[in-house]
């Protein structure tokens, strides 16, 4: 039986950290801007900026991509846990 040679994944191993950075980049960047109120100050909120950060919150590819990762995370958290299915 010949071996395999390993098969070399350092291209998608690049990409991949590259891809990483630039989510953590977003988050970090959202988290900052969270620290800051959004750069609305108490006295000059109105309704116009909580509309605004609706959008932010219901941005379906934030959501989408949120739930797969919370996902993997529920489930990984019921394995150690020993629950079987979620609510």
């Amino acid at each position: 039986m010949m071996m395999r040679k390993p098969r070399d994944n350092s291209q998608a191993l690049a990409a991949f950290m590259a891809k990483k950075a630039q989510i953590d980049a977003m988050l970090i960047r959202l988290m900052d801007l969270s620290a800051d109120h959004f750069d609305v100050s108490p006295d000059s909120l109105h309704w116009g900026h909580v509309r605004n950060l609706e959008h932010v919150a219901i941005q379906e590819r934030w959501i989408d991509v949120l739930d797969q990762a919370f996902l993997i995370a529920d489930f990984t958290l019921a394995a150690s846990s020993g629950v079987t299915s979620r609510p």
